[in-house]
């Protein structure tokens, strides 16, 4: 029994924390910073005002996880951000390829649990900020769950929060709505007639019961569904984020009429499915009910804060290569009209770039504010490139490249902006690199990695020279290549089987992109036009080039609908065919065709299919290419880029191993090795379904053995890109092997094989 007598006045319960760092906003940007923190050895409070992590992708809100994949639908092959953000994309598809959100929570809950030196406070916000001149102290939060306020004192902080709470108190410098097109020179900065801000969304999800089910509106629901200009879009079959285009608060203040637009987007959704229900144009629906309605809006824009670098239209554009560059973007500049689900314009305008861009690590801090880090939405970025940073892919990259910046930070006694000394970004992408971020444009030597001076062998190599068919065929409905990796030197000779209705010639093109590690053919290198005769017939492809540099090319068979060609069910790491195609979610024809004068390239769409339909074309390649070879795995990025950077064993050999050696001992506290997740598969995380649990070119099973022929661990049902081990005593050695016992489909592939002491 408690007992209190009358008081005067009472004070809530204060609790007094003190971190090295403090993470406000528990969104993807926010979760992967503090773990990525933590991991670094931080002490980190990571302070989330919902009652989940997750942000616009928890299940209150039900928006995918995306980034530069773009749902397949851009050339930027081989390019999903890494790191965190695919640890969480990657254990997502292997526990729930169904995309059932609730089970997206539960694996943000548990990353962040799972780390010692992550105190997280869920259900607390933010609303007080001390500040010490030109730095923040401490900030105020307060838990309505158990009645408590916090006072959490760090020397660094990162607003992650979406609308920059912590920034916009502490004083930091910000914009909020579009830039004109004179301002950066953007010519896709949009006038205020199309609007200058994205709105919020809310989505809902129905279920059918297999009986009749009534549905009357709410008195306060939209009355007139002609209001909304697509209205006729609406079907039974749409479900959760396939309604993003349901938005709306582009003319309104997105920060302080949230509430607002929260109930206009709820008259909407009841108004929407009153018509379903009750118009008769459904009787589908019948037997409908609504099973879920968001509770809170997916926000896309309000503030964005000012860092000693704005990144712009050009930037993504030209995929501007920069020093500093610690995170990458590739979804398109993707910019929605202000009047959204009342507007008659399209529900969004997209435009793409030749391939990934990299963010400069100046985006990611406060110009002003001294002791503070940017993540998320909030970055500095004007409104055109925010277009393209603001998908929460590419803000766990940031994520992560902040919370590791922290952990130098705290290392070297500095603020932010001091990690733009050379030697100090030096160490910075290092560290990045290692904890398997994507950073273009970037190479990185570890000089700490033992396997740099280790002889690597293997015990078979692949070399692309067949890849034999399934006996199926595809027709040249469209202009269909193969990208494959080719050395330097003479052509070699492409060989397919082709199926024709009548005799003629088949136009096969060799072509490149400008750049090295793009993906967008651009460079037309040579041509031919082979005659064929009617039924089946081998076609052999003999270029007369001599390439300069090794690199991918596309082996471009032109569009003939009389003609089909076998394709293959072999895969293969870093070898793909695609099509000129086009994703209607994200491009509009399979030709970017931009306006003149708005500073948008136009190209071409070249796309691979999804699995399980993504098949390779079958062929056969004389000479053989090998550039698969063992000492890929101490060099380069741990994905492909200008070549695939990987060892792939020979799919003949039925225990591949792959072999380290060094002329003396070694002690190898640390291993870390790095398997082909197919960065080129989305891994939406809700709502798309996925055809496996693992991909097809993940290592499954595999042991690893020292000088002795000891195994020193195995690993059973590994799923994940990257493996690391830390042995309870440090493993002296002079010879280290990967033995693969199991893979998932493919031939075992293995980009990098790291030992640290």
């Amino acid at each position: 029994m408690l007992l209190e007598p009358p008081s005067a006045k009472r004070h809530l319960r204060t609790d007094e924390i003190t971190a090295d760092l403090v993470v406000i906003g528990g969104g993807l940007a926010g979760t992967c910073c503090a773990i990525a923190a933590a991991r670094e050895g931080l002490k980190t409070v990571l302070i989330q005002d919902r009652p989940m992590l997750g942000g616009n992708a928890s299940s209150e809100v039900r928006l995918w996880i995306l980034g530069a994949t773009s749902h397949l639908g851009n050339n930027n092959r081989w390019s999903r951000e890494g790191g965190v953000t695919n640890e969480i994309l990657e254990e997502n598809l292997y526990r729930n390829r169904q995309g059932n959100p609730y089970i997206l929570d539960t694996i943000l809950l548990e990353k962040c649990l799972l780390e010692p030196n992550l105190t997280l406070l869920l259900d607390t916000a933010v609303d007080e900020v001390e500040m010490n001149g030109e730095e923040i102290a401490a900030v105020r939060a307060f838990c309505p769950q158990n009645s408590t306020v916090y006072h959490v004192k760090a020397p660094l902080f990162c607003d992650a929060s979406g609308d920059g709470v912590v920034a916009f108190l502490a004083g930091a410098a910000f914009r909020m709505g579009a830039e004109s097109k004179e301002e950066f020179g953007e010519g896709f900065a949009p006038d205020a007639a199309y609007g200058q801000l994205l709105g919020h969304s809310m989505y809902f999800y129905t279920k059918d019961t297999g009986a009749p089910v009534r549905y009357t509106a709410p008195a306060w629901a939209l009355k007139d569904i002609t209001g909304i200009p697509r209205y006729r879009q609406f079907n039974t079959n749409m479900q959760g984020c396939n309604f993003w285009w349901l938005e709306y608060g582009g003319r309104l203040d997105t920060v302080h009429q949230s509430q607002e637009i929260k109930m206009e987007l709820w008259k909407v959704i009841y108004g929407v499915w009153d018509h379903i229900k009750n118009s008769g144009n459904f009787p589908e629906a019948e037997t409908l009910t609504l099973e879920w309605v968001g509770q809170i809006p997916g926000k896309r824009e309000s503030r964005r804060f000012e860092g000693d670098y704005i990144l712009t239209q050009r930037d993504v554009v030209e995929r501007t290569v920069f020093p500093d560059a610690v995170a990458h973007g590739g979804w398109a500049m993707d910019l929605h009209p202000g009047d959204g689900v009342y507007s008659a314009l399209p529900g969004c305008t997209q435009w793409h770039a030749k391939g990934v861009y990299g963010i400069p690590y100046r985006c990611y801090y406060s110009r002003n504010i001294k002791n503070l880090f940017l993540a998320g939405r909030i970055i500095s970025a004007s409104h055109v490139a925010f277009g393209s940073t603001r998908v929460m892919a590419t803000c766990g990259a940031g994520g992560q490249a902040v919370g590791i910046a922290a952990a130098l930070c705290r290392e070297s006694g500095c603020q932010p902006a001091d990690l733009n000394a050379p030697e100090a970004m030096k160490r910075l992408q290092t560290r990045l690199d290692r904890a398997g971020q994507h950073l273009p444009g970037v190479t990185v030597e570890d000089e700490s990695d033992l396997a740099r001076s280790a002889r690597v062998s293997a015990s078979s190599t692949y070399r692309l020279a067949t890849l034999e068919t399934n006996k199926a065929w595809v027709r040249l409905d469209s202009a269909w290549a193969m990208l494959v990796p080719l050395t330097a030197g003479s052509a070699p000779e492409f060989s397919f089987e082709v199926s024709a209705e009548h005799a003629g010639a088949l136009r096969v093109e060799l072509w490149k992109a400008e750049r090295a590690g793009e993906f967008t053919p651009e460079v037309l290198v040579d041509a031919l036009e082979i005659p064929f005769s009617e039924g089946q017939s081998d076609v052999a492809v003999r270029f007369q080039c001599v390439l300069p540099v090794a690199g991918y090319h596309f082996v471009k068979v032109c569009e003939d609908p009389a003609v089909r060609l076998r394709v293959s069910d072999q895969r293969v790491t870093g070898v793909v065919a695609v099509s000129n195609a086009f994703n209607k979610a994200v491009a509009t024809s399979a030709v970017q065709e931009p306006p003149a004068g708005i500073g948008i390239d136009r190209f071409e769409f070249w796309l691979p299919k999804r699995r399980p339909e993504g098949r390779n074309l079958a062929m056969t390649v004389t000479p053989a290419v090998e550039v698969f070879a063992p000492e890929n795995v101490i060099h380069g990025p741990a994905r492909p880029t200008s070549l695939p950077n990987a060892w792939v064993a020979d799919p003949q050999d039925a225990a591949p191993e792959l072999w380290l050696d060094w002329d003396a001992a070694v002690s190898v506290g640390r291993v870390v090795i790095e398997f082909d997740p197919d960065w080129d598969h989305p891994m939406e995380s809700v709502l798309m379904t996925h055809p496996e649990e693992v991909v097809p070119f993940m290592v499954r099973s595999f042991e690893l053995v020292d000088d002795a022929g000891e195994v020193v661990h195995r690993q059973e049902e590994h799923h994940s890109a990257r493996f690391e081990w830390s042995p309870p005593e440090k493993v002296a050695t002079k010879r280290l092997g990967l033995r693969v016992t199991a893979t998932a489909g493919a031939p075992a592939a293995v980009f990098r094989f790291r030992c640290y002491e």
